[in-house]
């Protein structure tokens, strides 16, 4: 009968937390049972050591997401989970063992962890400092979710001086590609998104922020969440606006939109102008 203790116990405090399920704004997080295969070869049959110790081990790592009540426990996606937990452990040696570990977003259906970690020692010891890593990282997973895949059309230039449009196009080129390049890479740094390639799809479009949205579909098909397109507007030699809209790229609905006021400065300070704009009016505002 002892030999059920654990799993009485387990299963009791799994029971307890899903009783204090009911917390008020607690994401909903199913964590399933991780799989157990030793192939290590070894001759004694550690087969009742091992499933004692990965009820444990599931128990601590439950009890530690649902620990301060910002997670709630949920036997499954259809119960109001937000999140999935899915794992397993796998001994290759005598002390090594490693532990495949996948956090999924259920509702975009994304990955938000997927990691495979190694561990030495095969008692309680080493698989309770395994559990403590592994639920850090879960739960630095948790509070992550993943960046937004999003399509940043090259910015275009509205030149509303009267100087010819040939004089200087080389130049403003090169200084809208700058601008364009800064700000995928702010917004690629900042974690919240992951920047798509969009190849020559933009071109085929002409002036995107004269069609009416449609850089939405075109981010659609190249797989983006949201697409963002960016406009420079020249009003003199040392003077210039910018603007930026980000949509939705499903729907096609504005999520967010940046203009800035006039703003001092040739066009070789374009691309800081932009950078500073999506950084205070997207990133620094989410």
């Amino acid at each position: 009968m002892h030999r059920f203790r654990p799993i009485l116990s387990a299963f009791l405090l799994l029971v307890l937390s899903y009783a204090r399920a009911d917390a008020e704004g607690a994401i909903g997080v199913a964590v399933d049972d991780f799989s157990y295969t030793d192939t290590s070869a070894e001759p004694t049959n550690q087969t009742a050591a091992h499933e004692r110790r990965l009820v444990a081990f599931m128990a601590a790592l439950r009890r530690d997401i649902s620990e301060g009540g910002r997670y709630r426990l949920v036997p499954s996606a259809q119960n109001g989970a937000a999140f999935k937990v899915i794992g397993g452990i796998q001994k290759t040696s005598t002390l090594v063992q490693w532990a495949k570990v996948a956090v999924i977003d259920v509702g975009a259906k994304k990955l938000v962890m997927d990691k495979l970690y190694s561990f030495r020692g095969d008692n309680d010891e080493s698989w309770r400092r395994a559990e403590v890593f592994v639920s850090r990282e879960v739960i630095a997973a948790l509070g992550m979710p993943a960046p937004a895949a999003l399509a940043v059309f090259d910015f275009e230039l509205e030149d509303m001086t009267a100087a010819s449009a040939g004089a200087s196009a080389g130049s403003d080129a090169s200084h809208l590609a700058e601008v364009t390049g800064g700000v995928r890479e702010a917004l690629g740094q900042s974690g919240r998104y992951r920047i798509v390639d969009i190849g020559g799809e933009a071109g085929k479009a002409g002036a995107l922020r004269d069609c009416g949205g449609c850089e939405a579909s075109i981010a659609q098909k190249l797989g983006a969440d949201q697409s963002l397109i960016g406009v420079v507007r020249r009003v003199s030699r040392t003077e210039y606006t910018l603007g930026f809209q980000l949509r939705d790229a499903r729907t096609g609905a504005v999520l967010a939109r940046g203009d800035s006021g006039l703003r001092m400065g040739a066009d070789y300070s374009w691309k800081r102008g932009a950078v500073r704009l999506v950084s205070e009016r997207l990133i620094d505002s989410q």
